[in-house]
């Protein structure tokens, strides 16, 4: 009975052009719209891996033509390189830190606390992320400039931490909300004390969370590059800010090549790790506040 039943519209197609037409026609939409994306997508993603390892690439070849690891050893032993890499993750490691010591209490405070303007201090977080970087840094760089912290290491903290303020605010916030609180009041009823109920139960159900926006928060103060560059100049020099100066300044292609790899795959790594704890709707949650 279910052979005929699945049978029969392979069956009414084959009698019915119009409908064999309509489905080829959805197929092949859909191959054309995988080969668009892998097109836009892909595509730039394996030049740049082909050019990291192509010692030689010339024109009609779709391939270098001869691959190595010549350009690997130049671009990692150059000083500039070796000075911005760890710069760039001791400068992510405090920024993230900063961020957690100043948002998680606040977060906690947004999902547990009722006080007048919380939706507006909530939305506030979105709007340094919804208005131009670029010009909310040039003001930003005004400001800074009169406290002397054009060029130094603690203007670059701080212009990165306004970077963390979304992802370490409404993702522990949303966490927090969306907790069981009858966990927390049996856990009170039976005698427990506050604080260990929030280090056994509250932390261990929002950790996953947690984790997530920090690893989130680390990422993107590592790949930040336009705060760096217009209140770290001239004496701050971070890896995306380095990049930027050798594809402006150097013909070889694939010095900037392999230091897109050297960026993306710790991120990509972290990214994959992060994925496995924030929900789809765990950022959206933070409106329902």
């Amino acid at each position: 009975m279910a052979t005929l039943t699945s049978a029969t519209p392979t069956r009414e197609m084959a009698l019915n052009p119009t409908l064999l037409w309509k489905r080829m026609r959805r197929e092949l939409l859909s191959v054309v719209l995988v080969v668009v994306l892998f097109i836009v997508i892909i595509g730039p993603m394996l030049t740049v891996i082909f050019w990291a390892f192509a010692e030689q690439w010339r024109y009609p070849s779709l391939v270098p033509t001869k691959w190595g690891l010549s350009y690997w050893q130049e671009t990692l032993t150059r000083a500039d390189v070796t000075a911005a890499l760890p710069l760039s993750i001791g400068l992510a490691t405090i920024v993230t830190f900063l961020s957690a010591v100043i948002c998680l209490p606040a977060s906690y405070a947004f999902a547990r606390m009722n006080f007048p303007g919380r939706q507006g201090f909530l939305l506030s977080f979105l709007a340094t992320n919804a208005f131009p970087r670029f010009g909310l840094y040039v003001s930003i760089a005004v400001v800074f400039f009169r406290l002397n912290l054009i060029g130094t290491l603690p203007g670059v903290i701080l212009i990165q931490i306004v970077n963390t303020l979304l992802l370490m605010i409404w993702i522990p916030t949303a966490a927090f909300q969306n907790i069981d609180r009858s966990l927390e009041e049996a856990a009170l009823d039976v005698g427990a004390s506050r604080v260990r109920v929030f280090l056994q139960i509250t932390l261990p159900l929002v950790l996953p969370a947690l984790s997530a926006a920090i690893l989130l928060t680390f990422v993107s103060t590592f790949y930040e590059a336009q705060g760096a560059l217009i209140i770290g100049v001239p004496n701050i020099q971070t890896m995306p800010v380095l990049m930027y100066s050798i594809i402006n300044s150097q013909v070889i292609v694939q010095y900037g090549a392999v230091i897109s790899l050297v960026l993306w795959l710790p991120s990509l790594l972290l990214l994959t790790f992060a994925q496995r704890f924030v929900r789809g709707n765990t950022i959206s949650a933070g409106f329902g506040v």
